[in-house]
């Protein structure tokens, strides 16, 4: 995976090596990627631990491996073994019956994406597990929205109009300014 590091994170870009990184596709400019030596592992882990812990991009301090059980998005654990091992041992509780019901709309909308991606666009969902994984913890309300009709009207949107909705938030989404 390619670690995102935006201009304002000074202290982890002094700190990555320069050969290390490169201008970030499709972002303004400032904004760079550190990619992943050739096993795959971030190049600064150093003997399991982060060499850069307390300078490390907001990327890294961000991603939690529990979103993956909390949405049901499998992790290949022929590429990252230990992300999979992780995500194998979470087990959730539950404050009530209102996080019981978010859980099960996570991992509904999971779902309802890896098995209708024939109806987005192409390319318009990510193709990575932790992009895909974000993306549904952003819109399982809205899922929730468009498929709650269903229980309160005994009616529901086709898939086809529910994927349609989803294509325009997330649309909506990169059209709204940063910062």
């Amino acid at each position: 995976m390619f670690i995102r590091i935006a201009p304002d994170e000074t202290n982890a870009i002094r700190r990555i090596p320069k050969a290390l990184l490169f201008a970030a596709p499709g972002l303004p400019k400032g904004h760079v990627l550190m990619g992943y030596d050739d096993a795959g592992a971030c190049p600064m882990l150093v003997d399991n631990e982060c060499s850069i812990y307390e300078d490390r991009p907001r990327t890294c301090r961000n991603y939690d491996c529990r979103v993956f059980a909390a949405t049901g998005i499998a992790v290949d654990p022929t590429i990252q073994a230990e992300i999979a091992d992780r995500v194998r041992s979470w087990a959730f509780t539950y404050e009530g019956d209102a996080s019981r019901e978010e859980h099960r709309l996570l991992q509904e909308t999971a779902a309802f994406l890896q098995n209708n991606r024939d109806l987005f666009p192409e390319g318009s969902l990510p193709a990575y597990p932790v992009q895909l994984a974000a993306l549904v913890v952003r819109i399982y309300e809205l899922f929730a929205d468009l498929t709650g009709s269903e229980r309160q009207q005994g009616s529901r949107p086709s898939d086809a109009a529910i994927a349609q909705a989803i294509v325009i938030a997330m649309r909506d989404e990169r059209q709204r300014p940063i910062g």
